[in-house]
């Protein structure tokens, strides 16, 4: 798997292609954590749940139907919170970050695959171009010359990439005449 360093990235990297449509910078933040956040199935070695099981490590929090649920429920609760509109560009920017992060999986070099389609299908799957090297589950070994190796694997295959799409979004806002926002929906009571 690619470090927690590696999936916020990718949430830095989509996040000014997303403030035409309404996404705050703010939202940036909850993007690196969705983003990270489908490794919680690490603790399942832990509790006795084996790799390959469908709530193993690079199982269901890694699939998109996952990351749909995740970032539906989330876009939801923040437009409650804040007693205003659902909003779209916030589901679907929520979703590509937490979704890159079973892609990044199925491109590295190492584990058993990803089940990027359960629960249709228990098949864990890799991209045929697996480019980024897997990182160590343990610290220990992570704090070692392969934990340096991997950082600089990821800065070559996911940060400078993510970073160049940042840019490139960044251009895209400040050259490109703004346009009206995309509608939103209301989940406000009427009065």
């Amino acid at each position: 798997m690619p470090t927690s360093i590696a999936h916020s990235a990718v949430a830095v990297g989509l996040g000014p292609c997303f403030i035409r449509a309404g996404v705050k910078p703010r939202f940036w933040v909850l993007g690196a954590l969705c983003a990270a956040l489908p490794d919680i199935d690490t603790v399942g070695y832990r509790l006795g749940i084996p790799y390959a099981h469908f709530f193993g490590h690079r199982g269901f929090t890694h699939s998109l139907t996952f990351a749909l649920i995740l970032a539906s429920v989330t876009a939801a609760v923040i437009a409650i919170g804040k007693s205003s509109r659902f909003s779209w560009p916030i589901l679907i920017y929520l979703f590509l970050c937490t979704a890159s992060h079973g892609i990044l999986d199925a491109m590295t070099s190492g584990g058993i695959g990803v089940a990027l389609f359960a629960p249709f299908s228990d098949q864990r799957v890799f991209l045929s171009w697996r480019p980024i090297e897997v990182s160590p589950l343990s610290f220990t070994r992570f704090m070692s010359l392969r934990g340096v190796r991997v950082l600089k694997n990821e800065l070559l295959w996911v940060i400078s990439p993510a970073l160049g799409l940042a840019i490139l979004g960044s251009l895209i806002n400040l050259f490109l005449p703004h346009k009206k926002s995309i509608p939103q929906i209301s989940i406000t009571p009427q009065k």
